[in-house]
């Protein structure tokens, strides 16, 4: 087990001089997009203890060492039970802000991190390889945002419970969107 656990060492120690420029800085992205991540969702009551922040900042270190693993996933459950947490529990009031920006930092995380998994640690890579792809992430954010921002101001016009109706609207979009991506993986 010694002789497991000093192999493993070497193998970080090994990884950490070889680390380049741009697969750093993704991993760093992954570790803020986490961190702001979850101090939009959880209380502050609680994030103010040493305690609970420690274990909220190894969390979200998590997928930053192991991208490829479930860290990324367990990360966004953890987000997502705070914000749960945060409106059921302490009664914080559920405001557009901070659900644009809960759902565009749970992505940037998301897609940094599968940007993380397939980039080895130690690539020789242009900026612009991560640059186009913050960009056409951006660009997803964007698109999302303003949907849901004319979906809750149809829903307003209409008289209705606004999330019923955003949320029919968005259960529509994301089944024809999984519909049109699963017709061309076939198509291929």
């Amino acid at each position: 087990m010694l002789s497991a656990l000093s192999g493993r060492m070497g193998r970080w120690k090994t990884a950490v001089r070889r680390a380049t420029a741009v697969p750093f800085i993704v991993r760093c992205g992954i570790l803020v997009t986490g961190l702001l991540a979850f101090g939009v969702a959880w209380p502050i009551e609680l994030l103010s203890s040493p305690r609970f922040f420690l274990t909220v900042a190894c969390v979200a270190f998590w997928p930053v060492v192991a991208p490829r693993g479930r860290g990324g996933t367990v990360a966004a459950l953890v987000v997502i039970a705070g914000w749960l947490v945060d409106t059921s529990a302490f009664g914080s009031p559920v405001t557009l802000w901070r659900v644009l920006a809960l759902s565009t930092l749970l992505y940037l995380a998301h897609t940094l991190t599968a940007l993380a998994a397939v980039l080895p640690y130690d690539a020789i890579v242009n900026f612009d390889v991560p640059g186009l792809w913050l960009v056409r992430s951006l660009a997803v954010v964007v698109i999302s945002a303003v949907v849901i921002i004319l979906a809750l101001g149809l829903t307003a016009d209409l008289g209705g419970d606004p999330f019923e109706l955003a949320t029919v609207v968005g259960l529509a979009a994301a089944a024809a969107v999984t519909m049109v991506l699963s017709r061309l993986t076939r198509r291929e």
